[in-house]
């Protein structure tokens, strides 16, 4: 029997930053939902040494893909190489190398480099993993570049905060409502419509339309990786102005006799629009200030309606 076609590919850019910034931002998985476009959500499942073991789920041509990947870090020789375990129809096997290379002038090259299989190499998934790895990798360098470039900026305007409620009810009543998001106009006075898809178990399509403070909406998409019965993560694919980025997590866990919920935000504010939508006199710090008095809003109004949910239920 034939062995499938291995296929390569390489991408590069220069980054103004020294090699060793870049390999933390490409270290550092948990932070790709807001660094990369095309990462939902991405963890660490283990670590020995320089030895990772990580989960991602990101979009690749329209779709949402999950995988597992080995990865090595080789810190001294500034290179990251990975090897998906588990991949996903139509990849059959992936795996590559980030490589970074200081430069004279004294910026540094990045290179993402790709090997890959297609499942029974059928031509048309060759070709749909070639566009997915051109179009991702075209994107993650371009972030990577403006993560590394602009890393003072950027903590000014990456926000991050939780909120928590307790709830007298069951875990998996208050997983339930959450997950049920299709039920949200009718359970939730902020949300004016939602259509969920969820095609693959546990993954979700989320469009919402969220009504605010003055009485207008605004329309969100999101894609949710649901984890039964302890935690919803998500990230907006399509976000409010004031936003580049927003990534969130629901997590339920019991505490003794009661459940805890907690709602946690990530956000990166767009500086672009904020006197546009928030006065001549406002900056960033009110930009913050609104973004977080609106969504713990949100949230919060949803974990109280759910702490109610479960606990009508416990009731009888």
């Amino acid at each position: 029997m034939t062995e499938p076609e291995t296929h390569r590919t390489e991408h590069r850019i220069i980054v103004a930053a020294e090699p060793e910034a870049v390999f933390g931002l490409i270290e550092n998985v948990a932070d790709w939902p807001v660094i990369f476009p095309p990462t939902v959500h991405a963890e660490q499942a283990e670590r020995n040494g320089d030895t990772q073991r990580i989960r991602i789920w990101a979009t690749a041509n329209g779709e949402v893909k999950g995988w597992v990947s080995r990865r090595e870090l080789d810190r001294a020789g500034l290179r990251i190489r990975f090897r998906q375990e588990v991949s996903r129809s139509p990849v059959a096997a992936m795996g590559g190398e980030w490589v970074m290379e200081p430069r004279p002038e004294g910026d540094t090259l990045v290179r993402l480099l790709h090997d890959y299989r297609a499942v029974a190499d059928d031509p048309a998934h060759v070709e749909w993993i070639r566009q997915a790895v051109d179009r991702n990798s075209d994107k993650e360098l371009a972030a990577l570049r403006d993560a590394a470039e602009q890393r003072e900026r950027r903590a000014e305007l990456l926000l991050s905060f939780f909120d928590t409620i307790p709830v007298d009810g069951a875990a998996k009543d208050v997983y339930d409502f959450v997950d049920r998001a299709d039920r949200w106009p009718d359970r939730l006075p902020h949300v004016a419509r939602v259509e969920l898809t969820e095609d693959v178990p546990q993954q979700q399509i989320l469009e919402m339309d969220t009504r605010t403070a003055d009485g207008s909406t605004h329309t969100t998409r999101s894609v949710r990786i649901c984890f039964p019965y302890e935690r919803i993560v998500y990230k907006q694919l399509l976000t409010p102005a004031l936003m580049t980025a927003h990534t969130g997590e629901w997590t339920i866990r019991e505490d003794g006799a009661r459940t805890l919920i907690t709602s946690t935000h990530t956000v990166v504010i767009n500086p672009e629009p904020i006197t546009r939508i928030l006065g001549a006199h406002a900056g960033v710090a009110e930009a913050r200030a609104f973004v977080r008095e609106a969504l713990g809003r949100n949230s919060t109004t949803t974990m109280l309606h759910a702490k109610k949910y479960a606990e009508d239920i416990a009731r009888g």
